[in-house]
């Protein structure tokens, strides 16, 4: 394909907080660091309830929604239990003579969010049984990218693309009843699962017949790459005690949600070690650069979305130019909305029903 010209650098993206009762982090974007300070977000968090506490606002947990299973299992690449929320369709339990198979739809969650908020906060759940033959896998992937790190330190093991393309999917396809092939597999999510979902998918357009973004961060390692090549320091930044206090207020809830051991709070859920190392691990992982290493042939169908107040507009607008230049068929689709939870419960409906169909036809479940 014929490359353009990309940018290197871009503002500083400030994303909106949800605060509907239930709180739902949204992505806290920081191009060129890694190791984010997810105080930060938490901060803003606390006080936004502080500045309504006279409504006397009190988070509570999501609700369950129907079909909805959570699934604790070992994950040999980043060594630890780990947990994902999995939808089946409302007939998946029906009879045990039922040996339907089902095509999979992995959506993975933003930045400083968790396994938990896709199906029970941003009705993927809801968009999921409506399809009524799809089903829908949550995995947690922590502050990790979705990327395998160069290095970790303090026992840790960071394998997080090995997680979702070996551990998930395998574990998956082996105590569901699930289309274990490429045609009836796909990936998407949003911000930075939006970027996984296409780090990974074209990665391994094997594995994916489907590829979607909604609300990409589609240029975080591109932005590493630049930001290593230059000599920008990408490590965290320290905050006060007040500042830590209330963080630590805010967290113990969320924890209590994830309920993960030693995978819970944001502090635990931010990998400890180097993410890339130079400048070539970080456009390994760079959609940008390694979609041009896919044949034609292999390219998976191709999905974009965001909302046209968000910064991260400009990311997805690039790509689709990258795509139409070279003539390769892409779904695009941009509405209003910004980078939040309101415009997520929209923009996931369409989607996934794209991507379902896509998966549809690929198995020949279409005239």
């Amino acid at each position: 394909m014929r490359r353009t010209t990309l940018a290197t650098a871009d503002a500083l993206q400030k994303n909106a907080i949800n605060l509907n009762i239930i709180p739902v982090f949204d992505d806290f974007m920081i191009p060129v660091r890694v190791n984010l300070p997810v105080f930060l977000l938490l901060i803003l968090w606390c006080n936004s309830l502080a500045a309504q506490a006279n409504e006397e606002l009190q988070p509570i947990a999501a609700p369950i929604p129907p079909g909805m299973e959570t699934v604790e299992f070992f994950s040999p690449a980043v060594d630890r239990m780990m947990k994902f929320d999995v939808v089946v369709p409302a007939n998946y339990y029906g009879s045990e003579k039922n040996e339907t198979r089902y095509p999979v739809l992995y959506l993975l969650h933003g930045y400083m969010q968790n396994y938990t908020v896709w199906g029970r906060n941003l009705t993927a759940a809801f968009y999921a049984r409506n399809l009524q033959d799809l089903i829908l896998v949550l995995p947690d992937g922590g502050n990790s990218w979705y990327i395998n790190y160069a290095s970790s330190e303090g026992g840790q093991k960071n394998n997080w693309e090995d997680h979702i393309v070996e551990d998930v999917i395998g574990f998956v396809d082996t105590n569901y009843r699930t289309e274990a092939r490429r045609e009836g597999r796909a990936v998407s999510g949003l911000s930075m699962g939006g970027f996984g979902a296409y780090a990974l998918g074209l990665r391994h357009p094997d594995m994916f017949v489907s590829i979607g973004s909604t609300s990409g961060a589609l240029s975080y390692a591109r932005k590493a790459a630049a930001a290593l090549e230059a000599g920008i320091d990408r490590q965290v930044r320290t905050v006060d005690a007040a500042q830590q206090q209330r963080i630590a207020a805010a967290d113990e809830f969320i924890s209590g949600i994830i309920d993960i051991p030693g995978f819970s709070t944001q502090v635990e859920r931010t990998p400890n070690g180097i993410d890339f190392e130079n400048a070539a691990q970080a456009l390994a992982y760079d959609p940008f650069a390694i979609i041009y290493t896919v044949p034609k042939s292999s390219m998976p169908h191709l999905y974009l979305d965001s909302g046209t107040e968000d910064g991260l507009i400009e990311e997805a607008r690039e790509l689709a130019g990258v795509l139409m230049l070279n003539n390769v068929p892409f779904d695009y689709m941009q509405s209003r909305g910004n980078h939040n939870s309101e415009y997520w419960r929209r923009s996931i409906g369409h989607m996934m029903t794209i991507q379902h169909e896509v998966m549809a036809r690929a198995l020949g479940n279409r005239p």
